[in-house]
């Protein structure tokens, strides 16, 4: 099969199973009452959304999955096979999340801590993997130096890529956050990995994922239908950043996946300013209106899907950015 093939293909059966899955599994969420909880401190648009049904991402998990043992089982392709460990591994820690907070009732899910042992685990393996079997070593491509790749010594790559998987992981979980925001942005960084990934054997599950976010964004645009939940988010944050490192990219997380970092900056300043002003006058102080970064521009008077129109071109041409990097 011919890579244009694949990468047709693979969008083609992954966009079909989501586009089947959305319309049956929607209404059995409804059903089955897993509504989203909305917090009372969020955006006061946003309480009008509470009950619309989450753990939308197990469809987008279904189609990834679904599509990526069809090559692996028919056409061999197991080079993908670490990519889709990550993506489960993180889906199934978000959907344990959510099944607390939505079955459950408890409110904020996992506590901190299973959360970060559990994404430890996971990250630990595909450490393990990259410097033991994937023959990828710790080279790492130097973004706008004509492809130059530095070989980073061990001690310092393992670090490296903990804060790398851990940070995408949690940037793509904030960026969750507006209608069809997460999934547009990655979509775009889906398309970018597959221009990248082409002859690389990577291309399946890349294209997969193009497939599948396409479909679930028919119904997750505003006004949402579904949200994709923690299981979505965080098995977008494990694609985005296992992607990188198989093809020896993760410092172009910093372009790609820009608005991520962006989220991810905006609660950290945000939650450290407002504890250290606390503290020393008395009194809590914002940097930003609220936070992460998509809320702020909402409380400054943008529409939604303005917030999500401009954050999806930004994303776009810092991927163009990147490509040029290459």
């Amino acid at each position: 099969m011919s890579v244009s093939t694949t990468i047709i293909t693979a969008i083609i059966i992954s966009f079909a199973v989501s586009v089947i899955l959305c319309p049956i599994i929607i209404p059995l969420l409804k059903k089955m009452k897993f509504g989203q909880y909305i917090r009372e401190e969020g955006p006061k648009s946003h309480q009008s959304k509470a009950g619309t049904p989450t753990m939308g991402g197990m469809i987008i998990l279904a189609s990834v999955i679904v599509t990526s043992l069809i090559f692996i089982i028919v056409c061999k392709e197991t080079r993908i096979v670490p990519v889709l460990f990550m993506v489960i591994g993180f889906g199934l820690i978000g959907f344990t999340d959510d099944y607390i907070k939505v079955v459950k009732k408890r409110n904020l899910g996992l506590t901190e801590i299973q959360k970060i042992i559990a994404q430890l685990v996971v990250t630990a393996v595909f450490c393990f993997y990259i410097l033991e079997y994937s023959g990828l070593g710790t080279k790492t491509i130097i973004p706008f130096a004509h492809g130059m790749e530095v070989t980073m010594p061990t001690w310092l790559f393992i670090p490296f890529l903990f804060i790398a998987v851990l940070g995408t992981v949690n940037g793509a979980n904030l960026t969750d956050g507006l209608d069809g925001l997460a999934t547009s942005v990655t979509v775009i960084i889906a398309v970018f990995f597959t221009a990248v990934a082409i002859g690389t054997g990577l291309e399946p599950i890349t294209a997969a994922f193009v497939g599948a976010l396409l479909g679930f964004f028919l119904y997750n645009v505003y006004p949402a239908r579904v949200f994709m939940g923690d299981t979505g988010s965080l098995a977008l944050g494990g694609f985005v950043a296992s992607m990188a490192f198989m093809l020896k990219m993760p410092i172009f997380i910093l372009i790609i996946a820009f608005i991520y970092l962006a989220e991810s900056l905006s609660d950290i300043i945000q939650v450290t300013w407002f504890k250290y002003t606390k503290k020393k006058y008395g009194e809590g102080r914002r940097v930003f209106k609220m936070a992460p970064l998509h809320h702020h521009f909402q409380e400054s008077g943008y529409a939604e899907t303005q917030v999500v129109a401009a954050f999806t071109v930004v994303t776009a041409i810092l991927c163009l950015v990147a490509y040029a990097a290459l």
